[in-house]
């Protein structure tokens, strides 16, 4: 008979076997006690039938979510996340969790955080929308999204919008028969079909024509799509990621951008960070494009490269490599031929930030997420800075120094009735 645990995503060293039941719920008669408002005092029970496991959501208004989807009751598969209120466990057969990741990896911590997280949004249908610099590698993202989903076995279909004009991205997206307009000879699959069993990728979607901002819209709601020429609707199979370096809220603040379009992709959101916002992966990423490339940096040269700005981010590093391979072949790059590989023209044009990642006073995108994973750990645990820190893996004191620099105010975590009795 099969063994079954659950790892606590959210204290990393918690493992727990499944007996016969485990129950979770604020109750103290529970095996897992959350004392969270929004959980109920007997919120789920997992019941062990032997060669399976079944997850009951014991009649909640809050509800209990399986790879992100509110259940009733679902019999449990490896790796499956569970989440409560907000905490999450992985179920498995394994006593010993090793963590799940996209194939990438970061030595910024906080990006790498976020990294682990994306392999359970991969597992989900959910749209995701990447938000970030131009540059700074949604796409990857995009394709490793799709690589960790349950619809990797179907084709990865990459639209750029911004690329095309207004008449034809209704064709590039839906499809046409043959003569519903000049030059249409034949009937044409669009982007939603070719993708069908697997994933689009809307790239630049903040550059789609207003116009067709409805109709896109209308096809995710509806979940079907009507070629140009067609009289019939099409039923569609596939899972949305759109991307974009524009701040889409400003966009549909003002009216350029239609708000309930944004809202159906902006499900899941995630900010890929500009390069000179994790600058310890700089030389990894460096020494990547330089063995593709065959060619080879001094360490002057490479500290000289790490003092420019990189306002095209990685895209940026990889065109500089590029350049070297070019223009010395077979040559040991010095600090002395760096000028010629950098962009000096695009420093002069690139002094804003990026919209809908870092504005004129707010914080950089790593130190936002790392704010905000700080303000939910601390939610979690109603103001406990010791577990806080415990959790988060950093020291008492630091995480002590990392309120005072984000000037959060602890009273917003502490429960009214401790303040009133303090």
């Amino acid at each position: 008979m099969p063994t079954f645990y659950l790892h606590s995503l959210s204290q990393q060293t918690e493992t727990l076997e499944i007996g016969q039941s485990l129950v979770i719920g604020r109750s103290e008669d529970c095996q897992i006690v959350l004392r969270e408002p929004s959980v109920n005092d007997r919120h789920a029970r997992f019941e062990n039938k032997g060669e399976f496991v079944l997850l009951r959501d014991l009649r909640t208004q809050q509800g209990t979510f399986v790879n992100e989807e509110p259940i009733l009751e679902k019999i449990l598969h490896e790796a499956d996340i569970i989440r409560i209120g907000e905490q999450s466990w992985c179920f498995s057969l394994c006593a010993t969790l090793e963590r799940a990741s996209l194939g990438l990896s970061s030595k910024n911590e906080i990006w790498n955080t976020r990294l682990m997280e994306l392999a359970n949004i991969a597992r989900s249908e959910f749209p995701v929308l990447l938000l970030g610099a131009s540059g700074t590698g949604k796409e990857v993202l995009a394709q490793k999204i799709h690589e960790n989903s349950i619809r990797k076995e179907g084709p990865f279909v990459s639209v750029n919008c911004s690329a095309l004009t207004e008449t034809l991205v209704e064709s590039e997206l839906f499809g046409h028969l043959k003569g519903s307009f000049t030059g249409a000879i034949n009937d044409r699959k669009g982007a939603f079909e070719a993708a069908r069993g697997g994933t689009l990728f809307l790239d630049e979607v903040g550059d789609l024509p207003y116009p067709m901002q409805a109709k896109l819209l209308r096809a995710l709601e509806n979940n079907e799509i009507r070629p140009v020429g067609s009289d019939r609707n099409y039923e569609t199979d596939v899972r949305i990621i759109a991307a974009t370096h524009q701040n889409l809220a400003a966009k549909v603040q003002s009216c350029e951008f239609r708000g309930d379009l944004y809202y159906r992709l902006n499900v899941i959101q995630v900010i890929s960070p500009k390069l000179v916002d994790r600058m310890e992966d700089f030389e990894d990423l460096l020494y990547h494009f330089a063995k593709k490339m065959k060619v080879r940096f001094s360490f002057g040269a490479i500290q000289a490269l790490k003092k420019h700005s990189w306002p095209g981010n990685i895209r940026e590093l990889k065109n500089s490599v590029a350049r070297a391979s070019a223009l010395f072949p077979r040559m040991h790059i010095q600090e002395s031929m760096i000028s010629q590989l950098i962009d000096r023209d695009l420093c002069v044009h690139a002094g804003a930030p990026a919209p809908g990642v870092t504005t004129p006073g707010q914080l950089p995108v790593i130190k936002e997420i790392e704010k905000q994973m700080i303000i939910k750990r601390l939610m979690a645990n109603q103001g406990n800075q010791r577990k806080t820190a415990s959790e988060l893996g950093i020291p008492k004191s630091t995480l002590h120094d990392r309120i005072k620099t984000y000037g959060i105010n602890l009273s917003d975590f502490v429960p009214k009735f401790r303040t009133s009795q303090a």
